[in-house]
């Protein structure tokens, strides 16, 4: 038979103070370990600077060419559908607006 020492109520108490205590401990490491990790990059951005500079302009070169692809993907989509409608109004015997010229001109001068 096994001693019962103490209250059951004690015992909890006790497991949930060392619970406590564990997770003190690791905000209290992780704390310092942070502190540490910011001091080291906060010597170190000098440093880093051109290298941040250097990164953040390629990155901007690299968003100009896409947008420069995707313009032109953008035109030829626009090209391929007014040769579709292009197409579309022939099949339906209407004449076909040259590119770039209004399917109703304007009545006034400008």
């Amino acid at each position: 038979m096994t001693e019962h020492h103490g209250n059951s109520r004690e015992h909890d108490a006790s497991a949930l103070g060392g619970g406590f205590r564990r997770r003190l401990i690791d905000y209290v490491i992780a704390g310092t370990v942070g502190n540490l990790l910011v001091r080291s990059a906060t010597r170190a951005a000098p440093a880093l600077r051109p290298h941040l500079r250097r990164g953040a302009v390629a990155s901007l070169a690299q968003g100009i060419r896409w947008s420069r692809q995707l313009e032109g993907a953008a035109e030829e989509a626009r090209l391929r559908t007014g040769d579709l409608l292009a197409e579309a109004r022939e099949q339906l015997g209407e004449d076909a607006a040259p590119p770039d010229t209004p399917a109703r001109p304007d009545a006034h001068d400008h």
